[in-house]
């Protein structure tokens, strides 16, 4: 099988995998509009009926997959919807291609780092969730990047400040567990807020997980879930870290302040305003996975998928994806050739260089390394919101013969990874890839092809 077939059966199980997270399709196939009422399909065969009321139903979408989840609850509940507010990231808007009715109101504002247009949205939300009374109902459409899209810093601490210490905790390798933390007890609306903010009123959320395991407490640092952190927590991730004279004092002042009993703890499992809440996850990486399986298979791949609960450096996963390719290529193991092999998760990369890239396409460079000779391997390394790092790739596509091409052009690929320079070392070889912001997020996707 030649290299040009197995990238381009890659490029069709990539194609698979994201239609299984259309997050459009993720909504409308969890809703149903009946003359008994509104019926939410919550899996398992069970189901949640909402009856007609004379309240008011609002609408609020966050995340990069906001766009498409928003336009998806407005066409399910026609004219029932009487306000709405639509927030995500820059360029993800159009991307989509959809326009809203004069009810919603649509920001754009920044993200991985909030910007000042988030702290407005955030606002706009808040007051947005303060109008509601008991018989008004909200929607709530989670996605990717929600947490920093929306950041309302707490009282005494800056948008300039947050941003010092998100970026700090992306740089040292924080996972999205630690980073949301720290950030749970620094906002006014994660960590459960938002639904306190809420109630009484009924809070529907719908939520597209990009977060390991699909714990609702960590996905857009769980605004309408109760949550499990606290401040002392959030302090042990700094020291960590090494980041308690590195953050701003504001936040370490604020930390410590709500560890001593100053400031109330974020809402935590049993609080009784939960009991108005229903949390449903309507699409995730274990879909996206499955599908990416199922097309393998439907290719002629012996096809397996390995887990979705991938976490750690990317350079050493990747010596996880050299290890199976080896293991393929010699042993025809662990299932016959030609095989299939998915697995996902979301890794992380402490940057010690001064390169650009992100964590898949340090993860693809990495493996580049391992693979080099094995003619019959391609590996694929894809941030399915098509936004890998702060750059325009969504990841790579890598082969046995990468670190050749990209040394015919000049480059020496161990030392680019050892700045964090895998960007332009990859599209140099031809292997960068460049889908545009795809409307969804469920983390990363590994795929390996060995013929």
């Amino acid at each position: 099988m030649t290299r040009q077939r197995l990238r381009q059966d890659l490029a069709r199980i990539r194609a698979a995998a994201l239609v299984a997270v259309d997050p459009y399709k993720a909504v409308t196939r969890h809703l149903t509009l009946t003359e008994q009422g509104l019926v939410i399909c919550q899996g398992a065969g069970r189901t949640l009926v909402l009856p007609q009321s004379t309240g008011r139903r609002v609408m609020l979408a966050v995340g990069k997959a906001a766009p498409a989840m928003a336009a998806a609850m407005i066409d399910r509940l026609g004219g029932l919807l009487s306000e709405g507010l639509v927030v995500t990231k820059y360029g993800h808007l159009e991307s989509y291609g959809v326009t809203f009715a004069g009810f919603v109101r649509v920001i754009e504002a920044g993200h991985p780092v909030p910007d000042a247009a988030g702290v407005m949205a955030a606002h706009e939300a808040m007051a947005l969730l303060r109008s509601l009374g008991p018989e008004d109902t909200a929607f709530v459409l989670l996605s990717g990047g929600a947490s920093a899209l929306l950041p309302a810093p707490v009282s005494g601490v800056t948008l300039s400040e947050l941003q010092r210490t998100t970026e700090l905790l992306l740089r040292a390798g924080a996972t999205i567990i630690e980073l949301n933390t720290v950030r749970k007890h620094l906002s006014q609306l994660k960590g459960g807020q938002m639904a306190k903010l809420a109630h009484p009123a009924r809070v529907l959320s719908f939520i597209l997980s990009d977060v390991v395991g699909d714990r609702l407490d960590v996905i857009a640092s769980g605004p309408t879930a109760p949550d499990p952190t606290t401040f002392v927590q959030a302090l042990e991730v700094l020291k960590r870290y090494h980041l308690m004279q590195q953050v701003p004092d504001s936040i370490v002042a604020h930390l410590r302040a709500g560890a001593q009993g100053l400031w109330p703890e974020t809402p935590k499992p049993g609080d009784p305003l939960f009991d108005r809440v229903t949390n449903l996850i309507v699409g995730s990486n274990l879909h996206a996975s499955r599908a990416a399986v199922e097309e393998a298979r439907a290719l002629g791949y012996h096809s397996l998928l390995l887990t979705t609960f991938v976490e750690g450096e990317a350079r050493e996963i990747s010596k996880v994806a050299v290890a199976l390719a080896k293991g393929e290529h010699f042993r025809n193991h662990p299932v016959p050739r030609p095989a299939c092999l998915v697995w996902g998760g979301e890794t992380t990369v402490t940057v010690r260089g001064q390169g650009k890239g992100g964590r898949n396409q340090e993860l693809a460079l990495a493996a580049a390394l391992g693979l080099e000779g094995l003619e019959d391997v391609a590996l694929l390394a894809l941030a399915t919101d098509g936004t890998d790092g702060p750059t325009d790739a969504a990841g790579a596509v890598v082969d046995g013969n990468t670190v050749q091409r990209a040394l015919a052009k000049g480059w020496d690929c161990r030392a680019a990874l050892d700045d964090n320079n895998a960007y332009p070392v990859l599209e140099a070889a031809g292997d960068l890839l460049r889908l545009g912001p795809t409307g969804t997020n469920v983390n990363d996707l590994l795929v390996l092809l060995v013929a």
